[in-house]
């Protein structure tokens, strides 16, 4: 037998050892997963490492540091977070949620001890530093919250007269009010508006939800006037009057760029943006790979947000349903707010673009908030409704 066929043979084993029938906890996942939505996450990520390599330099030569300092730290962030996406993508439906709203009282936790002995930067105390490493709570918080409050609102179904709706408001208030004492106004955006969405996708009555809204434009408005961080960020956006710098330089690093960029290092004014590898670096993008590259950006983002939500369209399991829904929304969410403000239709925010900005908190937790909406959205492709489906309602 010649080489070509006895390596012809072994590759049709290793198909074989991935076939449908294979009920390893490897082949399981590999024909449960959405290969569609871990194809765009990494495409994403690959995209994010190209990022991080053109503004490296910038970011370096402020800091005094090797022109690739950053990408070498992105690339060793990427190397946790990769397997622990994939792991948590492999874990159970039932023990995934489990997991995730213990992480939630743990990360909720921190978030309490910030104020107390949080780490200072760039005029907030948003750190907490345990000697080898620094974390930021509320990053990790974010997808452990949506679960747990998908969690509560799902238990609405079982008709026990538990005021689940109330406790998530109370959660969401307790988390927001925390959050503005840091400050960070961006982040208190978020999960309130996640909380929102995960109210009106869980059937909460209408009038509810309007009464809730003219609350939070009420509490903008009071932020406005009596929060001086949100006060100087607006009136910098509407007024031009206060620190607008780095919207500004981002503004015109997307412009210096065109719609086809300066090419891979010609870029001069990410020299000038104050986080070039991180809030800003979507005008990198843009004043290095241009318009066009910050276009493809933007549509792989609303292509992960689609998949998810087409995938949504039958499922029966409320628990699943607000958990992946609140999930994505999140995660489009901040990258919207992100692009916003490198665009200047919105006021400074400090909020990474997911899997693209460099950041070991931001990384890790983007994969385990990934690794949780990769193991909801898994489905047996021979099954039209999960057992999991059957034990969660009760029937």
């Amino acid at each position: 037998m010649t080489s070509t066929a006895v390596d012809r043979r072994k590759r049709k084993a290793k198909v074989a050892r991935l076939g449908r029938a294979d009920r390893s906890l490897f082949g399981t996942w590999f024909w449960e997963i959405d290969r569609v939505l871990l194809l765009l996450v990494a495409i994403l990520i690959s995209a994010g490492l190209i990022a991080v390599a053109a503004a490296s330099p910038a970011a370096a030569a402020r800091d005094n540091l090797p022109a690739l300092h950053y990408l070498y730290r992105q690339l060793v962030w990427i190397a946790i977070g990769l397997p622990l996406m994939i792991g948590v993508s492999m874990l159970p439906k039932d023990l995934a949620r489990r997991l995730a709203i213990g992480g939630a009282g743990l990360f909720l936790f921190f978030l309490v001890l910030v104020p107390l002995i949080g780490v200072e930067k760039n005029g907030s105390s948003r750190w907490i530093d345990l000697g080898i490493f620094q974390f930021q709570p509320s990053e990790f918080l974010k997808p452990l919250f949506v679960v747990t409050v998908a969690w509560l609102l799902s238990l609405r179904t079982l008709d026990r007269g538990l005021p689940v709706m109330q406790l998530s408001g109370l959660l969401a208030l307790a988390i927001g009010g925390l959050l503005m004492k840091q400050p960070d106004f961006g982040q208190t955006v978020i999960f309130l508006s996640v909380w929102l969405v995960l109210l009106l996708i869980s059937g909460a009555p209408m009038r509810l939800l309007v009464w809730l809204g003219g609350i939070g434009m009420a509490a903008v408005v009071a932020a406005y006037l009596f929060y001086p961080v949100a006060t100087k960020r607006i009136d910098a956006f509407l007024y031009n009057d206060g620190d607008n710098y780095q919207t500004e330089k981002a503004h015109n690093a997307l412009m210096n760029g065109g719609l086809i960029g300066t090419g891979p290092g010609g870029g001069t004014m990410k020299f000038r943006l104050p986080e070039p590898h991180n809030d800003y670096i979507f005008a990198v993008i843009g004043e290095e790979f241009g318009l066009l590259a910050c276009l493809a950006i933007a549509l792989l983002y609303l292509a992960i947000v689609i998949r998810v939500f087409v995938k949504l369209l039958h499922e029966e399991d409320d628990f699943l349903l607000l958990a992946s829904a609140g999930l994505v929304t999140q995660f489009g969410l901040q990258a919207v707010i992100n692009m916003a403000v490198n665009v200047q239709i919105a006021p400074s925010k400090g909020m990474t673009l997911p899997f693209i900005s460099y950041g070991g908190s931001s990384i890790v937790a983007l994969s385990i908030g990934m690794g949780l909406l990769l193991a909801f959205t898994r489905r047996n492709p021979y099954l039209t409704r999960s057992p999991y489906v059957v034990k969660w309602s009760g029937r």
